[in-house]
């Protein structure tokens, strides 16, 4: 495991991995978001293929990025939209049609 590795999984905030990476970052959006965000990361992390054949300083930067994009996502959206977390997926799964609904409600008299 090199050494990049082994800090990060010394670390429990988002804070910790965004100020280890050099990112400013807005509290409020953080104090939000921070499951989100570190989700996010992961998923990006996950999709890359290759990332353990970079040297230390390639995938410092590659996580870097993967980061950034992570936190942006919620600086320019919000949970609801982004769907990270399955309870907003199943949300968005069972959500209907607020006319339809109406459509059933007996006519008033």
């Amino acid at each position: 495991m090199n050494a990049m590795i082994k800090q990060l999984t010394q670390f429990s905030a988002a804070e910790e991995f965004l100020d280890y990476f050099g990112i400013p970052y807005e509290e409020t959006v953080v104090n939000v978001n921070r499951l989100h965000i570190l989700k996010r990361f992961y998923q990006y992390m996950r999709q890359e293929k290759g990332l353990g054949l970079l040297d230390e300083a390639a995938m410092f930067e590659q996580y870097r990025a993967f980061l950034l994009r992570a936190y942006e996502d919620f600086v320019h959206s919000n949970a609801a939209k982004e769907k990270v977390f399955k309870v907003f997926q199943d949300a968005e799964a069972k959500s209907f049609d607020l006319d339809k609904l109406k459509s059933t409600l007996p006519a008033a008299s």
